[in-house]
């Protein structure tokens, strides 16, 4: 007779339970390191948002290529670029990136755009579309324009690039267009 016969039912019933378990549980712990999820259609409201965006700059933006958040088609590319790196549920972004659109006014021989740090671009379009900030703005799904360009895991932050180089970065928030301007223009002098 085994010593396992003579433990008692509810200790063996126990053990079963157990072993049940961490099978269950392996299986889940499998499932969600498995990045087969079903793509979950984007509904067309939110793709319009995102179509009445203006068009990108032709070409990478400091040296990383991302896709458009916005219409299909580029628009021409110019050698000083002013980038805030955003994300829609950022209340400072939220207040500065109108002062990016007085930037881009102002200065029409500069492309002043932006760089969506969030998977969900539709959010990304519709906050630009509520602001009234016109500025074309790339979507960066998965970090790869802060992790490209060694940028900390912060927003908002704003680089300065001229002719593909970032000649400086700020990390920090602007809280006024005026503020903002003398900084670009202070680095580009």
């Amino acid at each position: 007779m085994s010593q396992y016969s003579r433990w008692p039912g509810y200790v063996k019933a126990s053990i079963v339970a157990i072993v049940a378990l961490a099978a269950l549980a392996f299986v889940g712990v499998v499932n969600l390191l498995e990045d087969d999820e079903p793509e979950v259609p984007v509904p067309e409201a939110q793709e319009q948002e995102v179509a009445k965006r203006p068009k990108c700059p032709e070409g990478p933006i400091a040296g990383v290529d991302l896709p458009c958040l916005g219409a299909a088609g580029t628009a021409a590319a110019k050698n000083v670029q002013i980038v805030t790196v955003w994300a829609w549920w950022c209340e400072p972004c939220r207040t500065e990136l109108p002062f990016f659109e007085d930037l881009a006014r102002s200065h029409s021989t500069w492309n002043v755009v932006g760089v969506h740090a969030d998977a969900n671009a539709a959010n990304g379009a519709a906050l630009l579309n509520d602001l009234q900030v016109n500025i074309p703005s790339y979507q960066d799904d998965d970090g790869a324009f802060a992790g490209e360009l060694g940028l900390p895991g912060v927003i908002p932050i704003t680089l300065v690039v001229r002719d593909g180089i970032v000649e400086e970065k700020f990390i920090k928030p602007f809280t006024s267009a005026e503020e903002l301007e003398e900084a670009v223009e202070e680095v580009l002098q």
